[in-house]
């Protein structure tokens, strides 16, 4: 299996500015180097964190589904990413899976912020989603699911757990904490991919976006903390196996169903 090569992007999203957030992210992503495979964006990566869904929520088939379309299709590398969406008369925070070929999946986030009355805007999903790329497999997750590993637990047998986000600067502690545990507990990669600056509600964020291997080291760089970055990161297929295979502890996880 070949290793692969996962761009993220760190932020200072314009607030509810889809416009200047999608040229930030051209501008990014095509200076990335050519052998790029999987690139990751942060939740409502062209508004911010916003509960003004009404205004800004796009059809399923909007102008920013077309741009992640068009980035796909450039670098031919997965585009992934949250959005506000409008289906049926509901509002949800969908992330986008979007391939090479212009074909994509979707996730609606499942546990919705209440302490932002998240839930009184949008519509929370209910279906969890597995992507399969060139071999590995990945659970991409938004924000607040970080806090609930049940949802995150590795029955599937995936080999990447990825969480974007808008994660407040205020509880950074549990940011990192639980992303290293959710690594460690599910023997996997896992990446979180986090904005900083402040939102229309003056809201601070510190970023901390991060790799983790499945021991729980940190593969990203600690000083990009605050800042805006984009950083290119190798994830490696027979590392990952040799130390599931030697230390073994998936077998002796505990079967249950979610209902």
């Amino acid at each position: 299996m070949q290793n692969l090569q996962l761009a993220i992007l760190q932020a200072d999203l314009a607030w509810e500015n889809p416009k200047e957030n999608l040229a930030y992210f051209t501008k990014e992503i095509l200076n990335l180097p050519e052998k790029v495979d999987v690139i990751v964006l942060p939740e409502m990566f062209t508004t911010g964190f916003s509960m003004n869904a009404e205004v800004l929520a796009e059809p399923t088939n909007g102008k920013s589904l077309s741009w992640m379309v068009n980035m796909a299709k450039e670098k031919q590398a997965c585009v992934t990413g949250s959005l506000i969406v409008e289906e049926k008369g509901n509002y949800y925070n969908r992330l986008y899976w979007v391939y090479p070929d212009e074909t994509f999946k979707t996730y609606d986030k499942k546990h919705l912020f209440s302490l932002a009355k998240e839930e009184e805007t949008y519509t929370a999903g209910n279906e969890k989603l597995i992507v399969n790329y060139k071999g590995w497999r990945f659970c991409p997750l938004i924000c607040y699911d970080l806090r609930f590993p049940v949802w995150a637990r590795n029955t599937e047998n995936y080999d990447v757990l990825l969480y974007v986000a808008n994660w407040p600067e205020i509880r950074t502690s549990a940011w990192n904490a639980l992303l290293k545990a959710r690594a460690i507990e599910n023997m996997c990669y896992c990446v979180g991919v986090n904005r900083v600056g402040k939102d229309g509600n003056n809201y601070p964020y510190s970023g901390h976006s991060a790799v983790y291997d499945a021991l729980g080291n940190q593969l990203t760089k600690s000083e990009n903390h605050h800042q805006v970055f984009t950083e290119v990161h190798k994830l490696d297929y027979e590392v990952l196996q040799k130390t599931r295979d030697k230390l073994g502890f998936l077998k002796d996880r505990d079967g249950f169903q979610l209902i």
